[in-house]
């Protein structure tokens, strides 16, 4: 069953899509402020997609990085509008070259064409009002959150999610997300608005929660491999069996990939936002 809604909060307008309803992991928010459109939708979801671009007019469209459910219709909606799209550095490079999709994200996403994005300029703005770029990877190496100070609201692509991850992708890193995490932290904001999970409100108490989840999951990891356990019996014992799409991803996108990068976390650099 395909996931479609709209919603507006205060003066923002969302849509999210997606082809399968199996949680926040398999659809996407496309968001609407002022001016400017922010990330594009999956492919497979460009039917439902476009209308929303079409309803009113835009004239600025931020990438915060290349995944497919992220910029997977960057180039239909240059073709479309003639918006080219903003994104950081390294993200215009991976659009411009195309990029590798695993067969199981395909099936959720569909794919994702190459599109010919333009480095962010170095004063952002949404309708007068200031954007910061906050350069932000672990989940993704270009992966960039656009922080809207006057408001305390912080887009924030794929860092939060969810308080308690489960599964990690085997290209995610966690000492470098508890990193970005912990920088993005180091700003005031209030409502997270993410592209999966939706309108986050005491967003900033929520990623601090996850940001302890993951020190905490770290710290028991490491505490069961110094007593002679190994990854699989590590996860097995904090996270259980792998599931579905454990299986369907052939790994990549498993629970043994989340303990094996939490075994990677120096718990001395963050002792102290404990």
């Amino acid at each position: 069953m395909s996931v479609l809604d709209s919603f507006r909060y205060k003066d923002l307008d969302a849509l999210r899509v997606g082809r399968f309803d199996l949680g926040v992991n398999t659809s996407f928010i496309v968001y609407r402020f002022k001016d400017t459109l922010i990330d594009t939708g999956p492919s497979n979801q460009w039917k439902y997609v476009r209308p929303f671009v079409e309803s009113q007019p835009f004239s600025q469209l931020l990438l915060t990085h290349h995944h497919e459910d992220h910029s997977g219709n960057a180039g239909a909606i240059q073709a479309l509008t003639g918006v080219r799209p903003l994104a950081p550095e390294i993200t215009v490079e991976i659009l411009r070259r195309g990029f590798r999709i695993p067969p199981i994200q395909k099936i959720i996403w569909g794919s994702a064409g190459r599109a010919d994005a333009a480095p962010l300029p170095d004063k952002l703005e949404i309708g007068g009002e200031a954007v910061m770029p906050i350069f932000a990877p672990g989940h993704a190496k270009d992966m960039t959150c656009y922080l809207l100070p006057e408001r305390g609201w912080l887009f924030s692509a794929d860092l939060y999610i969810a308080n308690y991850l489960k599964l990690l992708r085997s290209d995610e890193q966690i000492p470098t997300l508890l990193d970005s995490i912990r920088k993005v932290l180091g700003h005031e904001f209030d409502v997270i608005l993410c592209p999966h999970r939706g309108v986050v409100e005491n967003g900033r108490e929520k990623l601090e929660e996850k940001y302890r989840y993951l020190l905490d999951l770290a710290g028991r990891a490491q505490a069961l491999a110094e007593s002679g356990m190994n990854t699989i019996e590590i996860t097995h014992q904090l996270l259980g069996k792998e599931n579905l799409m454990s299986v369907l991803s052939r790994y990549n996108f498993s629970k043994r990939n989340l303990v094996a990068s939490c075994l990677q976390v120096d718990p001395s650099l963050h002792s102290d936002l404990r």
